[in-house]
């Protein structure tokens, strides 16, 4: 049996641009996609912190220290730039990988800035 994990993810990015007549995608800061692990062209979800969006697009390449989070096409109608979004890409793990798995998290200001790196989500509190 495969198991889909969480591979990475980019936390609370800032939405920069959005651009409706694109082809569609995400475009974001190649450096972003570098700290993450994440391809251009890959499959990615969106979570929108300010109105609970959640869809599927794919990753493209924005230059590279720009900063961009760039929302084109269709997806450009889910957030509005300034809106918060987390960036996950997921992955299929086998049973034996499963317990050793740590995904890539990386934590953004509201510039886009990375402030830090982890590999361990933190406890959920009740």
């Amino acid at each position: 049996m495969q198991r889909i994990l969480l591979r990475c993810k980019l936390h609370q990015a800032r939405v920069t641009h959005s651009v409706l007549n694109y082809e569609g995608s995400c475009g974001i800061d190649q450096d972003l996609l570098d700290a993450a692990g994440i391809a251009e062209h890959e499959q990615i979800d969106i979570y929108v912190v300010e109105n609970g969006m959640r869809f599927h697009t794919y990753a493209i390449a924005a230059e590279r220290g720009s900063k961009v989070i760039s929302l084109n096409g269709a997806a450009a109608r889910m957030a509005a730039v300034g809106d918060r979004v987390i960036i996950c890409a997921y992955g299929l793990f086998n049973e034996d990988e499963v317990s050793k798995h740590k995904p890539t998290l990386v934590y953004l200001n509201e510039k886009n800035e990375i402030t830090r790196t982890s590999n361990n989500l933190p406890v959920q509190l009740s």
